[in-house]
């Protein structure tokens, strides 16, 4: 976890897992980078808010896996969940209703959170099921600032097909994908 910048209340603050995304942002606005998913998002995140810090907003930036075809650029998400824990087996053993997807009141796609980098044509068909984009940190960070009752709004680049040869793919774009999401955040974010 590394904060770079001062949280005030008068400015969001910028979230991202990785310093390889957060490259080309402009120095003007905190940058909190988390590492890699939802423990480390989460933790990072709640250190931070527990310290005494309240941003206007957390903006969570970030590149994300494309669970369909012919699904790019930048959106800012609609709705998150997450992929790898088996809500509806939990709830039965337990009786009680678990967190759910969250809606972020954007119209834009459906974004699956979970702790594994996908990697395999099979895991993407099964998630592109329920969803458009996946990633490892962006429901994590939006419970955390739901929880702190801060406003909450996921922004991802795609960077890849989610599928056999991801990782490979995401290595040659995550540079490309950090000068477009700055160039989001310049557009969108004062």
């Amino acid at each position: 976890m590394r904060l770079i910048g001062t949280v005030t209340p008068d400015r969001p603050l910028l979230v991202l897992a990785l310093p390889e995304e957060a490259a080309h942002l402009d120095a003007g606005l905190p940058v909190l980078l988390t590492g890699m998913g939802k423990v480390n998002a989460a933790a990072a995140l709640a250190t931070v808010l527990a310290g005494g810090a309240k941003p206007s907003e957390v903006v969570n930036l970030g590149t994300a896996g494309a669970l369909r075809p012919g699904l790019a650029g930048t959106h800012e998400i609609g709705r998150v969940l997450q992929h790898d824990l088996d809500t509806a087996l939990l709830e039965q053993l337990t009786g009680r209703p678990l967190d759910g997807p969250i809606d972020l009141g954007a119209t834009g796609p459906v974004l699956a959170t979970g702790d594994r980098f996908v990697s395999s044509d099979a895991d993407r068909d099964r998630l592109a099921r329920t969803a458009d984009l996946v990633d490892m940190e962006g429901y994590a960070l939006a419970t955390v600032a739901r929880r702190a009752q801060l406003p909450v709004r996921l922004v991802k680049h795609v960077s890849d097909g989610a599928g056999d040869g991801a990782e490979l793919s995401w290595q040659a774009s995550v540079d490309g994908c950090a000068r477009l999401l700055a160039e989001w955040a310049a557009a969108h974010l004062r």
